[in-house]
C-alpha cells in the first residue's frame, strides 16, 4: 500500500525552455530510486508521447492528458504510482491552471536570459495565487536550464528571478549534447555511457525530494 503519492508539475510557457527534458529526465531518475512513477504529457504537441513511441514504452510509463479535465483524468489513472511528472503544455491556458492546482511541486524551467525569464510572469502569477489560497501550496522553483559551460550567469538575470520572489534550485543543467542526443532516440541520459548529465538530473531529483520533505 502506497504512503503517499506526490504530483511534480513542470511548467514554462514558453517554449524551448528544456521542459520536456527535465520532465522526461527527471521521470527516468526518481524510477533509478525505486519509485513508481508515471509521465503525463500534457502538451498537446505531445513532445514526450512522440519521445515514447521512439523507444516502444520501454522506459517509463507515459500518458497523454491534454484536456481541461486534467485534475480528474488523473485521479482516475494514479493507482499504483508514487511520483506522477506532469509535462505542462507550453502556454498559459487552462491545462496550466489546472496542473497548477493539483501539483504538489512546480519545477519552473528558464534558460539564462532575461527575456526568458520576463515571459514567465504570467505563471507565476498563477502560482502565487494559488498559493495565497492554498495555505503556501504547492512549492514552485525556478531552474536554469540551458546554461553554456565556462560562462557565469550574469548578476541581471539572478536579480530579475529575485523580483518573483520563488526560490531558485542549486542545480540546473548544461548545454550538453546528450540531452537533445538522447531524446531524439527515444533514450534518456540515463540510457547512455555515464555522463555528466545524469549527475545533473541526479541533483535536480534530490533537490526537488528535499525541498518536498
Amino acid at each position: 500500500m502506497l504512503v503517499y503519492m506526490k504530483i511534480i508539475a513542470v511548467l514554462n510557457q514558453k517554449g524551448g525552455c528544456g521542459k520536456t527534458t527535465i520532465a522526461i529526465n527527471l521521470t527516468h531518475s526518481l524510477q533509478n530510486l525505486g519509485y513508481k512513477v508515471l509521465l503525463v504529457d500534457s502538451d498537446p504537441q505531445g513532445s514526450a508521447r512522440d519521445w515514447n513511441v521512439e523507444n516502444d514504452g520501454s522506459i517509463i510509463p507515459v500518458i497523454g492528458l491534454d484536456r481541461v479535465s486534467l485534475a480528474s483524468d488523473i485521479e482516475s489513472v494514479k493507482a499504483g504510482y508514487e511520483f506522477i511528472v506532469i509535462d505542462g503544455a507550453p502556454s498559459i491556458t487552462k491545462l496550466a491552471t489546472a496542473a497548477v492546482k493539483i501539483a504538489d511541486f512546480i519545477l519552473v524551467p528558464v534558460q539564462p536570459s532575461p527575456w526568458d525569464i520576463w515571459a514567465t510572469s504570467d505563471l507565476v502569477e498563477i502560482i502565487k495565487a494559488r498559493q495565497e489560497v492554498a495555505d503556501g501550496k504547492p512549492i514552485a522553483a525556478f531552474i536554469v536550464s540551458r546554461v553554456i559551460k565556462n560562462t557565469k550567469l550574469s548578476q541581471e538575470v539572478l536579480e530579475a528571478l529575485k523580483e518573483y520572489n520563488l526560490p531558485v534550485l542549486n542545480s540546473y543543467t548544461t548545454q550538453r549534447v546528450v540531452y537533445p542526443t538522447s531524446a531524439s532516440e527515444g533514450n534518456t541520459v540515463y540510457t547512455q555511457v555515464f555522463n555528466d548529465a545524469t549527475l545533473e538530473i541526479d541533483s535536480i531529483r534530490n533537490e526537488v525530494l528535499e525541498a518536498m520533505k
